[in-house]
């Protein structure tokens, strides 16, 4: 059966939920020309964040202050490195 040139248009979504459903049950083939796509690069796309409070014995905080000092990184920076590492660890199969 020959696949046909015409694509289907992309649907209007009324939200962000509603997209991510339709493209994890769509075939993209059938919306794009995947023959014409090309790599890119988005060296400032920065991932969204949330703000959190998080109690901390003042030691721990001065010391991760300190560490972070040492490395010239803002210290909340370095407590996400910190908690990234522990759960990178923490999922790794075999633990």
């Amino acid at each position: 059966m020959k696949k046909s040139n015409k694509l289907l248009p992309i649907p209007k979504f009324k939200n962000e939920d509603e997209e991510r459903d339709f493209w994890n049950r769509a075939d993209s083939s059938l919306y794009f020309d995947w023959s014409k796509a090309r790599h890119v690069s988005f060296p400032n796309l920065k991932f969204s964040t949330q703000t959190i409070s998080l109690r901390l014995p003042q030691h721990l905080l001065d010391n991760i202050k300190m560490a972070a000092n040492r490395r010239d990184v803002p210290y909340q920076s370095l407590i996400k490195i910190y908690l990234d590492r522990a759960v990178r660890s923490d999922l790794q199969p075999g633990k």
